[in-house]
Order: structure tokens, then sequence, then C-alpha cells
């Protein structure tokens, strides 16, 4: 895999998930669980729970994400680039 594709993709999961704010809460919320009281498997189920949702505080990613429409940009660029990647390797 392409170092750019693989740099586009990660940048469109980003974006998916609210983008890097909302990543910075989910890590935060992570180390809250880890260092919280209770067993291993309790952590990890809790975890696991907060994972599936973006961020904490809001409830849709979009209404959080500040500038939507140049995400979608970004989106689009990048599935065009991966697009001539496939056609020209």
């Amino acid at each position: 895999m392409d170092l750019k594709s693989l740099f586009n993709k990660g940048k469109k999961v980003v974006d998916e998930r609210g983008g890097v704010d909302s990543l910075k809460e989910d890590a935060m919320e992570l180390a809250d669980i880890a260092k919280g009281k209770g067993s291993l498997t309790d952590k990890a189920k809790e975890a696991a729970a907060a994972v599936k949702e973006p961020g904490t505080n809001e409830p849709e990613p979009r209404e959080r994400h500040p500038n939507r429409d140049a995400t979608n940009e970004r989106r689009a660029d990048a599935d065009r680039q991966e697009s001539k990647e496939r056609r020209h390797p």
C-alpha cells in the first residue's frame, strides 16, 4: 500500500469521527477509564462502549465539526487521489 493512500484513508477516518478534537476527547475518555477503578473486564467493556460513539459531549459528529464543507472537500480530494492512484500505479 502506498503511504499517500494510507495517509488519505487516515484523514477520512479522523474526519468521520468528528475531527481531531473529537479524537482527543475519545483519548482522554479512554485514559480516564484505564485509570479508573474496576476489573480489567469492566474497563474493557466500558472502553468498547465509549469507542462506539465518537466524542463524548455531543450526539452527532456533524454538529460538533465546525467546518463540515471543508471536511467533505478533503474527503472528495482523498477519494479522487485514491482513484487516480488505482488507475495509474
